[in-house]
C-alpha cells in the first residue's frame, strides 16, 4: 500500500523536534535513508526541514515524489537521491555535509541500484559508523527502525550506546517496539 501507519508515532516525535527548532529561526537538515514512499520525508518537510530523501529503488523515489506533490509541499524542500545508503553517506562525509536528524528504516535484506547486497545484520554497523560522521554536534535525533528477526532492540541499543553516544555525549538512547493499538481491544499489533 505504501502506507506505514505504525510509523505515525515516529513522525509525530520528529516533527515536534523539527518544528521547535524551526520556530527558533534555525535551519534543520534531515537525512532519510531507505526512505521508501516518503512518509517521514513528508512529515519532516511539512515541519520545516530540508530533507534529503535517499532510497536505492528508483520506483520508490518516484512514488515519494508523487506523494510530495500530493502533499502540496514545496519542490525545493526535498532533495531526491537514488543510491546505495552507505555509499551516499560516505560521499556526504567527504563533502563535509552534516545533518540535524538522521533516520533510517532499512530492510532485513535488499539490493542497491547497482546490485549491491544489503543484509541488516552484516551492514548495519558500518552504516551506523558512517552516519555518526555526518550527524551534527547539535543533532535533534537519530532514529533506526529494525524489523530483522533475531536482531533484538537490546542489540541495537548496545550499538547506539557504543557507536553514537561517544560522539554525542549529551544524547540519550531509547529503544522499544512500535505497535498499532487494536480498536475495542486492549491489545497491540507489534510492527
Amino acid at each position: 500500500t505504501g502506507l506505514f501507519p505504525e510509523q505515525a508515532t515516529n513522525w509525530d516525535w520528529m516533527t515536534g523536534l523539527v518544528s521547535d527548532r524551526v520556530k527558533q529561526g534555525r535551519e534543520v537538515r534531515v537525512l532519510n535513508l531507505f526512505a521508501y514512499t516518503g512518509g517521514a520525508t513528508m512529515a519532516c518537510a511539512a515541519a520545516g526541514a530540508q530533507v534529503c530523501h535517499c532510497d536505492a529503488a528508483k520506483g520508490m523515489v518516484q512514488w515519494a515524489r508523487e506523494n510530495r506533490e500530493c502533499s502540496g509541499l514545496p519542490e525545493d524542500r526535498v532533495r531526491w537521491i537514488i543510491d546505495d545508503a552507505l555509499k551516499f553517506v560516505q560521499r556526504e562525509a567527504r563533502r563535509g555535509h552534516f545533518y540535524d536528524g538522521i533516520l533510517m528504516d532499512p530492510p532485513s535484506y535488499g539490493r542497491g541500484p547497482n546490485g549491491e547486497m544489503w543484509k541488516f545484520e552484516k551492514e548495519i554497523t558500518a552504516l551506523i559508523k558512517a552516519t555518526t560522521e555526518i550527524l551534527d554536534d547539535n543533532a535533534l535525533f537519530y532514529l533506526i527502525n529494525s524489523y530483522t528477526t533475531g536482531f533484538s532492540s537490546t542489540v541495537l541499543d548496545n550499538l547506539l550506546k557504543t557507536m553514537v553516544l561517544p560522539a554525542h555525549p549529551n544524547g540519550k538512547v531509547e529503544t522499544g517496539e512500535i505497535a498499532i493499538p487494536l480498536q475495542n481491544r486492549d491489545l497491540l499489533l507489534p510492527c
